[in-house]
């Protein structure tokens, strides 16, 4: 769009199945971006199911709800000037569709990523076992299992976090929306914890049963 106001901030959406990383790229994306001086904040679904949204269940008219009330916020930061980061697994196309409709209707930017990963290596990590729990019957309407995903038809970025490392994804996601060239992760000078890093390449994924 021509008319997006980028120092009004933007919306950054991260999407995928419960575990893929999107929490963990939204921190590094998070640190990343604060060290350049931009106002960053995170929106993680299960935090915002928690304290906005405590009460909802899973099926799809709650999931999307949730994703609703995480969309309208974002809405209000971007338009004054935050870079917002939305880590939610967001399953149905119609309401990821609804929050950008909300957010470019603004004249702001809207960054779709789809934080790809197999569900065969998901289902390997399973570091809280929800995955052989909704396998099992035990845990219900499980994204992913009991539960169906629309992976995005046209996101603006795709990250695969089975074959790319945390730097490479960050590096990635950031080239777009600064409008920059990352031709490799070094001249990217990313700025990222050690620890996520470390959790990024090993097991320590979040496990998030959320929207």
């Amino acid at each position: 769009m021509s008319d997006v106001r980028d120092d009004n901030g933007l919306v950054i959406w991260l999407t995928g199945l419960s575990g893929a990383g999107k929490s963990t790229l939204a921190q590094a994306l998070s640190a990343r971006l604060t060290a350049t001086g931009r106002r960053v904040e995170t929106l993680d679904g299960d935090e915002v199911r928690e304290n906005l949204s405590r009460g909802l269940g899973f099926s799809q008219q709650d999931r999307e709800t949730n994703i609703r009330r995480i969309g309208f916020v974002a809405r209000l930061l971007a338009r004054n000037g935050v870079v917002v980061l939305g880590a939610a697994i967001s399953p149905y196309r119609q309401s990821r569709g609804d929050v950008r409709r909300s957010i470019e209707s603004e004249g702001l930017r809207f960054v779709e990523v789809f934080v790809r990963c197999p569900i065969e290596t998901l289902i390997g990590r399973d570091v809280k076992g929800l995955y052989a729990k909704a396998l099992s019957g035990e845990v219900k309407q499980f994204t992913g299992i009991s539960d169906p995903y629309e992976e995005p038809l046209e996101p603006e970025i795709v990250v695969d976090t089975s074959e790319e490392s945390i730097e490479e994804s960050t590096a990635k996601i950031l080239g777009h929306v600064l409008n920059v060239q990352a031709a490799s992760v070094e001249s990217c000078e990313l700025f990222i914890p050690m620890e996520l890093t470390e959790s990024f390449a090993g097991a320590a994924y979040e496990q998030n049963r959320t929207d």
